[in-house]
């Protein structure tokens, strides 16, 4: 499209994808008359712009995420979902991924989110655990699998509380997972408590993600003895200092995709294609 006016823009827009680079392209005239200003101050030659062009994707996005949040809601999270349920969210998550408005998702991701849906543990959305399904590798995954539904039977006594991830400005991510443990015998209260990991985050490509643990500690336990003890030394576990003990200096490198993310919502992906929803909460 070619417009003509005080100075002319040539305007390329690609139609095969939902987001587009539009290139405007200005030739100011030159009438001869003087001028008040520099012809350094004028914009460049040309500018690239991402536009949205398709106001009915908007409004396709706008009525999927409304239909996965309120799956989610009446799921837990996806802890209760029916195999009908879950093959509507599967379907929903994909539809959102294919209709991404944003370029390069994996470098706009920065903020507060908590998981609002899971297609696996929740548990399993945390570095920690993660990076003990990349150290085992493929060839031991049906054993580290075999661990995980372990690990969750014996906590079928607990709650999972709120589950959140904070992506900082200085590459780093912080998990907080917070669980409540059933009652023990003889005390008559149960025990609270949030696992925080932090893990370095490497962007490497558009939608791509490397991490790398750096430590684990329990806060905001229930337990006064407990949470003096914690809050005043800090305890840290340095588990990346672990793995790099015992695995000839290799902390593991744990891929994770981004194939979703707009102002509110992110889609996540781990190696085996489990998926985590989070919603963003500043």
């Amino acid at each position: 499209m070619v417009l003509f006016l005080n100075m002319a823009a040539t305007i390329r827009v690609a139609s095969s994808s939902p987001s587009s680079s539009l290139i405007i392209c200005y030739d100011y005239a030159d009438d001869g008359s003087p001028s008040d200003y520099d012809t350094a101050d004028l914009p460049s030659a040309s500018k690239e712009v991402t536009v949205d062009e398709k106001e009915e994707d908007i409004e396709i996005r706008d009525a999927l995420k409304r239909e996965l949040l309120l799956l989610a809601s009446v799921t837990d999270r996806g802890a209760f979902a029916s195999k009908e349920e879950r093959d509507i969210v599967i379907d929903l998550v994909a539809q959102l991924e294919a209709l991404n408005p944003t370029r390069n998702p994996a470098s706009h991701c920065e903020g507060e989110w908590d998981l609002c849906y899971s297609s696996t543990q929740f548990f399993r959305s945390s570095p920690f655990f993660q990076s003990i399904r990349v150290a085992v590798g493929d060839e031991n995954k049906d054993m580290t699998e075999n661990g995980f539904a372990l690990h969750e039977q014996a906590t079928m006594g607990s709650r999972v509380g709120r589950v959140r991830q904070i992506v900082t400005s200085d590459n780093k991510l912080i998990s907080e997972v917070s669980l409540e443990v059933g009652t023990l015998p003889g005390i008559p209260i149960s025990l609270q408590g949030t696992v925080v990991t932090t893990a370095s985050l490497d962007v490497v490509s558009d939608k791509n993600w490397e991490l790398q643990i750096e430590n684990t500690k329990v806060t905001g336990s229930n337990i006064p003895f407990i949470n003096m003890f914690m809050d005043d030394l800090q305890v840290e576990l340095p588990v990346g200092d672990f793995y790099s003990t015992v695995m000839s200096g290799k902390v593991p490198v744990i891929p994770m995709t981004t194939f979703y993310v707009d102002e509110a919502l992110r889609i996540t992906r781990d190696i085996d294609e489990n998926f985590f929803v989070f919603i963003r909460e500043s």
